[in-house]
């Protein structure tokens, strides 16, 4: 057998992934099931909090009041309306009173109490202005679970007409408990909506129904056992609810992205004549290590918020990670598999041969599913003409582009944080109805004071004297207590303004600098949320330095470049500028509320920006890598700078724009939440991905790499050596360059060709052909 006929050998891993097909298949069906056993009621079991830090100060005091003090921690509301009455009418309070004796006779409530019961001083903050509405406070004990099981025990039983009065429930655990179970059906809705938008979209892409299919059951099997895995993680720590959201949009839009890959490339090597066998071992060599090496730069940006405290980032972490490796795992043992056994079959069901009529079938298999991804065809050659305009009008594209980007982003100059609240809900749910009301019309700021836990010993004149001296701090309205319970005590203080205001911020400050005979630990919403701000602010340049330093070395590892992987992390930064404007601009100023039916706050949650930068990010990073090993393999071939530019996004153009709508279309259903922290994730994901595929690495990118010319493949010599042992490749080995000094390129001559006369794939890990 000649070389030229003889068939490339399989290498180890794709031996062991093509060996037994149909057992890999059916201990995949096996486990898949056991994922959705598992797997089953994890939302059940997911928190809805995790905002806090809980190290901080205010979380300490915030568990010993619950322990201490219990009554001084109420969060549960009854909002009782008298309609046209006055609430001191005696029909009504009779009747609240009894509502009263109810609420506080049920077990897992304590601290009981109600206007009704007030004395002079604590009355008037718990009675509407107009004098129709007044409120009925108790505390639920117990854990997240244990509290929504008693509220789904009592609330039918208080929520109604009672008489002369209309009651309403609110309160903190009403919010968590009707935001998860929003959560729990919108995500239903959006699963509803993306699995059948994205089939069509595939079949669009591929033309094969049974082709399309394949994506979309990876996706599925990605989805399913990252559920598991969290189900597994609640045994162990807190995860939030909000997490199974990223699950389903990852587990789908990467599972998508990367089957795309890998059954294209599959497809090219069949109508290039191999069989099935050959045509996996070489898709594994070249696609498959691709996918890899990008499912390792997402894992890593998600990976980034594991440095957060918060259980509402970790939660992501978790949840990210685990659908990225299970996607990937998926798509380089599952799919390889189903490949192999479908054999010339993949292209089956082609619904675009009604378009094809006249067309021999050979012509058919030679643009099947390739010109659409800007592979050779007529869409590849437009990717290709772009690339050639972007180039020759370098100056302009790198610097109109970059304005751009900029200017979309400016809005972000005037982001302020706060605090997830009630505003999450829409606006007809019910506990933002009852804590809207408090707001509109309730004099002060009901539930929005902040508490002083004092602990040691302490005689009365010391806390007189105490007490005094908070009432005369400038954000001060009012100052209650001291409760006194051994030797611990609290104080009520009620600042000026919203409760998570500036003057509230700077209260919490000042609270804490207070001279005192004895601790003193601040806790309220306006002290989480200092303290959440804190422990960001402290954390965040870890975070970026571990996501900046992980994915220099791992580009660096691609391209053998020290200027590549710098242009990577600038280039993705800038790529997210217009999310981050767009956020401020939406979601905290209000424009399109009403088109999106949301209520802005006027502040974006402080953990926000941090998640969405992580996982959009990382998204980038997976286009990146894509393009980037397109480029560097035609540059290792040729030696043509601006050839390789123009071959890479001539190659990967069509395919990254059609990975990325269709990620997109999965965000977008994400982003029809009645959640606005959901709304806000999938829709600024969706603009980010969209901006990232459409203008970055259209245009960005080769303007750019146009300006940098060959000096964009420079490392110095000990970084060259280290890359030409350690980086990563196809098989073969790169040629030494010109000049063995330090300081040369490292790639000045074309790669060797093989002994059937081919290109020698060597390099960095390759992108798809």
């Amino acid at each position: 057998m000649t070389e030229v006929n003889k068939p490339p050998r399989l290498g180890g891993w794709t031996r062991f992934v093509t060996a037994r097909p149909r057992l890999s298949l059916l201990v995949a069906l096996v486990i898949t099931a056991l994922a959705v056993v598992a797997g089953s009621g994890v939302a059940d079991r997911l928190g809805s909090g995790g905002w806090e830090d809980p190290d901080a100060q205010s979380t300490y005091a915030t568990k010993a009041l619950e322990r201490e003090f219990p009554d001084s921690q109420p969060n549960f509301l009854l909002l009782v309306d008298s309609g046209s009455a006055d609430v001191d009418d005696s029909a009504v309070a009779a009747e609240a009173r009894n509502l009263t004796a109810r609420l506080a006779a049920e077990p897992g409530v304590t601290g009981v109490g109600s206007y009704w019961q007030a004395d002079a001083a604590t009355a008037p903050s718990l009675r509407a202005k107009d004098g129709h509405e007044a409120l009925i406070a108790a505390r639920i004990t117990g854990d997240e679970s244990t509290m929504s099981d008693t509220l789904d025990r009592m609330a039918p039983h208080f929520r109604g007409t009672h008489g002369p009065v209309e009651v309403k429930i609110g309160g903190i655990v009403a919010v968590r408990h009707e935001m998860q179970t929003i959560i729990k059906e919108d995500l239903a809705r959006a699963e509803l909506i993306a699995l059948p938008v994205t089939l069509v979209l595939l079949v669009m892409v591929f033309g094969s129904a049974v082709a399309a299919l394949l994506p979309l059951g990876i996706g599925i099997v990605a989805i399913l056992g990252t559920n598991a895995v969290l189900r597994g993680l609640t045994e162990l720590t807190d995860v939030s609810v909000f997490a199974i959201n990223l699950t389903t949009a990852l587990g789908l839009g990467l599972a998508v992205d990367y089957a795309l890959f890998i059954v294209r490339r599959f497809r090219e090597e069949l109508s290039g004549g191999a069989e099935p066998l050959q045509a996996v071992g070489t898709t594994l060599r070249t696609a498959g290590r691709t996918v890899l090496f990008s499912a390792l730069t997402v894992a890593v940006s998600l990976a980034a918020m594991l440095v957060f405290p918060q259980y509402f980032l970790r939660s992501f972490a978790y949840a990210g990670i685990a659908v990225v490796l299970l996607a990937a795992a998926a798509a380089l043992i599952l799919l390889p598999a189903a490949l192999i056994l479908l054999g010339h079959r993949v292209d089956a069901l082609d619904l675009r041969r009604l378009f094809r009529r006249g067309r021999s079938r050979s012509a058919a298999a030679e643009t099947s599913g390739t010109s659409a991804f800007g592979a050779p065809g007529e869409k590849g050659k437009a990717w290709a003409r772009l690339a050639t305009l972007v180039m020759r009008r370098a100056p302009f594209f790198a610097l109109g582009t970059t304005a751009v980007l900029v200017l979309l982003g400016l809005p972000f100059l005037g982001v302020k944080f706060g605090t997830a609240d009630d505003r999450q809900l829409p606006s007809t749910s019910e506990s933002h109805i009852v804590q809207q009301h408090i707001r509109d019309g309730f004099p002060g700021s009901p539930g929005g004071g902040l508490e002083v836990l004092a602990e040691g010993k302490a005689t009365p004149a010391q806390y007189t004297a105490y007490k005094d001296r908070v009432a005369a701090l400038s954000e001060v309205v009012r100052v209650d207590g001291p409760l006194v319970k051994g030797d611990s005590a609290y104080f009520t203080v009620t600042p000026k303004g919203e409760a998570v205001g500036d003057d509230a911020q700077r209260l919490v400050h000042d609270l804490r600098a207070t001279d005192a005979p004895f601790d003193t630990k601040v806790t309220g919403t306006a002290a989480v949320l200092v303290d959440s701000k804190h422990a960001i602010g402290e954390r965040l340049p870890w975070a970026a330095g571990f996501i900046a330093v992980v994915t220099l070395f791992l580009v660096f590892l691609l391209t053998g470049s020290v200027l590549i992987p710098i242009q990577a992390v600038v280039l993705n930064a800038l790529s997210l500028s217009a999310m981050f404007g767009a956020v401020v601009w939406v979601f905290q100023d209000g424009h399109l509320s009403g088109l999106l039916g949301f209520t802005s706050p006027g502040s974006i949650e402080t953990t926000l920006p941090v998640l969405m930068f992580c996982v959009a990010f990382g998204l980038s990073m997976d286009y990146g890598v894509f393009l980037l090993s397109r480029i560097k393999e035609e540059y290792d071939r040729t030696g043509d700078h601006n050839g390789a530019v123009r071959h890479g996004l001539q190659r990967t153009g069509g395919l990254i724009t059609a990975a990325a709508v269709i990620l997109a279309v999965v965000m977008v259903a994400i982003g029809t939440s009645r959640v606005t922290n959901t709304k806000m994730l999938g829709l600024g994901i969706a603009l980010a991905v969209l901006m990232d595929a459409m203008i970055v690495r259209s245009l960005l990118v080769p303007a750019v790499m146009r300006l940098t010319g060959k000096a964009t493949w420079w490392a110095p010599g000990p970084l060259r050596r280290f890359h030409q042992r350690f980086g990563l490749s196809e098989g073969g080995h790169e040629r030494p360059a010109r000049g063995a000094g330090d300081g040369a390129t490292s790639h000045d001559v074309p790669a060797d060709r093989d002994g059937d006369g081919s290109p020698h794939e060597s390099g960095g890990i390759r992108a798809l052909r």
